[in-house]
């Protein structure tokens, strides 16, 4: 990264695990990351990883294979924690607080971790009980999200043999099923054929409609494009450019959003158009 683009990321309008600022005016993040660390054995996955995502908005983590979306993704959703640093949802720490966190978030999973010999509709009823949820109201939010995903005929199939946008759909409706204010997205179209690929793009706008914060990881430039009215891009552990489409065009100097992401990190090297 030349020094002159260093210089312009540093004096970028966010500031993270503060706020996105919009027009002059701060706005509430719901999920914030505070220089978040985590090491695997001598590889060091995450390496002070700090951003904010308010409510309202879709936040891209954008960056190469292995530049640690995934893991820090798992450090909020609980799955895993930090070694230093902190993850905040609604405020609730993901460490102290985990059992607030997991009920206010929605998780779709790099692995979506299906249970094969239950149908779709088990499967999604199953993760709405263990979230406390029952009977006639449970059932009508599984119609409601059948409905939505276009799930009709699916719902009473057992998902083994199901194909990847299949299987996507029953994860997404999974992760949705507790009325869960913000949703976490982990690659969320990998593997998903054309047809599939819009399906799910249009779910995650729908979302961001009814006010969730969304915040999901890619590294296909032309869905982060699409989607995004925040990016984080992250590159080797770090967060190293952060704010719209537009400001990161403007910080780097570069007119077209993928130059940008490659002023920003340095190199191409794991980018998908």
């Amino acid at each position: 990264m030349s020094r002159a683009v260093r210089s312009r990321l540093a004096r970028a309008d966010v500031e993270p695990g503060r706020g996105w600022t919009q027009g002059g005016t701060e706005t509430t993040a719901m999920i914030q990351t505070h220089e978040l660390h985590k090491r695997f054995a001598s590889k060091i996955a995450v390496e002070s990883v700090s951003f904010a995502a308010p409510d309202r908005r879709i936040t891209g983590l954008l960056g190469p294979n292995g530049a640690g979306k995934t893991t820090t993704l798992r450090m909020v959703s609980t799955l895993i924690r930090p070694d230093d640093g902190r993850a905040e949802v609604d405020g609730h720490d993901c460490v102290r607080e985990r059992e607030a966190v997991r009920r206010a978030l929605g998780v779709l999973p790099d692995s979506r971790g299906l249970y094969p010999r239950l149908t779709a509709r088990e499967n999604v009823r199953y993760f709405g009980q263990l979230h406390d949820r029952s009977g006639e109201e449970l059932e009508r939010e599984i119609e409601r999200l059948f409905g939505l995903l276009d799930m009709g005929d699916l719902a009473d199939r057992r998902v083994h043999g199901f194909s990847q946008g299949e299987r996507a759909k029953v994860a997404i409706a999974r992760a949705l099923v507790h009325g869960p204010r913000h949703v976490i997205l982990d690659e969320p179209t990998n593997g998903l054929d054309v047809m599939s690929t819009r399906a799910m793009r249009e779910v995650i706008r729908r979302l961001r409609d009814d006010g969730c914060c969304v915040v999901f990881s890619s590294h296909v430039m032309q869905e982060v494009a699409a989607l995004c009215d925040e990016i984080v891009v992250v590159a080797r552990g770090r967060v190293v450019a952060h704010g719209s489409p537009e400001a990161l065009r403007d910080q780097t100097g570069q007119a077209d959003l993928e130059d940008a992401f490659v002023a920003a990190i340095g190199s191409a090297e794991g980018l998908h158009k």
